[in-house]
């Protein structure tokens, strides 16, 4: 969709949410809400502790422009030009909003899905199915409401947000069956969702389930679960510092990479994160801009998927959304792994 830009442009206020938007890479050190600010936030006040402060100033989020953009003005950072590229059309648009993306290896054959969990208030969600390969659409399944946050699969099942505290299972032999017919079946889910601390967004790696919590007034936390072959979670002790504003995780073998948004007003942040230590302040990271309302990230042949909601019904018209993107972004793993 064509829009002019002129009409999301104001006069630049001053303080952080004006330096924000001039373009300029910054590190905030402040207490109070910052649009697309990822790190540590909270309510100003003349009471503001020094270990919040010191907390905000540590992450720096790289909003230097240039590359070339290849998506709905403005740009966002050189760092996510030069890195990511424009992937598969997302589906259904017009009545459902994108939440979680997950990966369905050898789904059917050797073929492999991208799996898109979408959402409409009052109604049953969908899974959508792409095939990597032709970035086309291969399938769709309904499953009972839900806000969508994450969906991923392992050992058999896939695994999706329910409740905001709860994740459901799906069997994939049953998915799989039903994403083959034609129209939307509707897919039950096996047995009760089991209740986490929090399932803003989830996603796996190898044996391990991880999920946590969307925070946009500070930084949140998620924890791990085992996951056993009957699709049982055991959670595992600690917990992980994530950044503020967390609506997706890609996890490989020694980085966590976050993409983080709030607001269709806001750019969004992409955190590349060593893991290692599981508070944020000790740990090896970078943070670039990246288009408004970005949410799930997964893997496929080395490559990460973003997803965005603001070319959903709900956010393309709004005269305030920053970017509006109705595909999905790719990017090298390695070019993002790279960075820390």
């Amino acid at each position: 969709m064509s829009r002019t830009t002129p009409r999301r442009r104001g006069v630049i206020a001053p303080g952080p949410a004006g330096v924000l938007a001039t373009g300029t890479a910054v590190t905030l050190a402040v207490a109070g809400a910052v649009p697309a600010q990822g790190a540590t936030t909270s309510p100003t006040s003349a009471g503001a502790t020094a270990s919040t402060v010191s907390a905000t100033r540590k992450i720096k989020c790289d909003d230097t422009v240039g590359g070339k953009r290849f998506y709905d003005p403005p740009s966002a950072s050189k760092k996510y030009n030069t890195k990511f590229r424009k992937s598969a059309a997302l589906p259904k648009l017009g009545s459902y909003i994108p939440q979680g993306v997950g990966t369905w290896w050898n789904w059917s054959g050797s073929k492999n899905l991208l799996l898109v969990a979408m959402y409409h208030p009052g109604k049953r969600s969908l899974i959508v199915g792409i095939d990597p390969a032709t970035n086309k659409v291969v399938g769709d399944v309904s499953i009972a409401e839900t806000h969508a946050g994450g969906i991923t699969t392992a050992y058999g099942w896939a695994f999706v947000q329910g409740s905001t505290h709860g994740i459901r299972k799906y069997k994939l032999s049953k998915l799989a069956a039903a994403m083959k017919k034609p129209g939307t079946p509707y897919v039950k889910a096996t047995g009760s969702e089991r209740k986490v601390y929090w399932a803003s967004f989830l996603t796996s790696y190898g044996d391990s389930l991880f999920a946590g919590r969307f925070n946009s007034k500070g930084r949140g936390k998620m924890y791990r679960y085992k996951i056993k072959s009957n699709g049982t979670l055991t959670t595992m002790k600690g917990a992980w510092e994530i950044p503020t504003k967390t609506q997706g995780l890609l996890v490989t073998k020694r980085h966590f990479i976050y993409s983080t948004s709030s607001g269709n007003e806001n750019l969004s942040n992409l955190y590349v994160v060593r893991r290692g230590q599981r508070d944020l302040d000790k740990a090896k990271l970078t943070c670039f801009r990246a288009p408004s309302m970005s949410e799930g990230i997964t893997d496929f042949g080395g490559y990460a998927y973003l997803a965005f909601e603001s070319g959903s019904y709900k956010y393309r018209d709004k005269p305030d959304t920053k970017n509006v993107i109705s595909n999905l972004h790719r990017a090298k793993i390695s070019s993002l792994t790279g960075m820390v």
